[in-house]
């Protein structure tokens, strides 16, 4: 248990098995370390400086190899510490960075990547940033409508789900959504959200939608929350998307099943 939360605070297994070699000891020399760990002395010094660095253990200069002594585990708040100052140094020097970066003459306009995929990592920040970007394109095309079919596990997912709240809880008025949708629990549960723009039909078929398409302005969105690894494409194509758009709008006005408000 303790490993994997050393692990998960960014200690290297070398790191934990000094680490807890000193602490179980009290006081050891870097030596007896070497022997109890099977990890080479050269080693065994080379990770220590780590740990002193990270604020864990600390020396004592006594005697000719000098030993290695643990500190409080409540130290462990010090290299929590270490990484928010590293942070911090690292945001100034990107807010500096970007400032000297904009004296360099360029063209203002940037090119738009036709296509991107984003992995499970980035596709939550990805959704927060670029919504805006989809909101322009939709406002220029003057196609307010997000279209397309959506497998009920995005709403599932706690922060697609939180994402959802979020976008509807600032979206403009003009912005609304028809998608089609499987049958599920969590449906019945947004329509108690009372979110008039966002409308839902079922798809009463057999097939089940795994993955989820929406068509934005110039822009087409593919997302998988069904199974691991999450993912999402964006490809930015008018023809494509305008295409796609008709093809899910006459969809939409022939589909012979109820609708719901969700």
């Amino acid at each position: 248990m303790i490993n994997e939360l050393l692990t998960k605070l960014g200690f290297s297994d070398k790191e934990i098995q000094v680490y807890l070699a000193v602490l179980e000891n009290g006081k050891i020399a870097p030596a007896r370390v070497a022997a109890v760990t099977n990890i080479k002395r050269s080693t065994v010094y080379a990770v220590a400086k780590e740990l002193l660095k990270r604020g864990v253990i600390t020396e004592d200069v006594e005697g000719s190899g000098g030993y290695l002594v643990a500190l409080p585990p409540e130290n462990l708040n010090s290299a929590v510490k270490a990484e928010e100052q590293a942070i911090a140094e690292k945001k100034k020097i990107i807010k500096e960075a970007v400032s000297e970066l904009l004296t360099i003459p360029q063209s203002k306009s940037y090119s738009v990547p036709k296509m991107r995929f984003i992995d499970e990592y980035n596709v939550k920040d990805f959704l927060y940033r670029q919504t805006p970007v989809w909101e322009e394109s939709m406002s220029l095309t003057k196609e307010t409508t997000w279209w397309g079919f959506q497998d009920h596990t995005f709403v599932e997912d706690k922060e697609c789900g939180e994402w959802v709240d979020w976008y509807w809880s600032r979206a403009a008025e003009k912005f609304d959504l028809k998608l089609i949708s499987n049958d599920s629990e969590i449906e019945e549960k947004m329509k108690a959200k009372n979110i008039e723009r966002r409308v839902i039909k079922f798809w009463k078929k057999d097939f089940k939608f795994t993955a989820t398409t929406w068509i934005l302005g110039e822009y087409v969105v593919l997302i998988m929350s069904k199974q691991r690894p999450h993912y999402l494409v964006e490809i930015h194509d008018a023809v494509y998307a305008q295409n796609m758009r008709e093809v899910f709008r006459n969809l939409w006005n022939v589909i012979d099943i109820p609708s719901a408000n969700s």
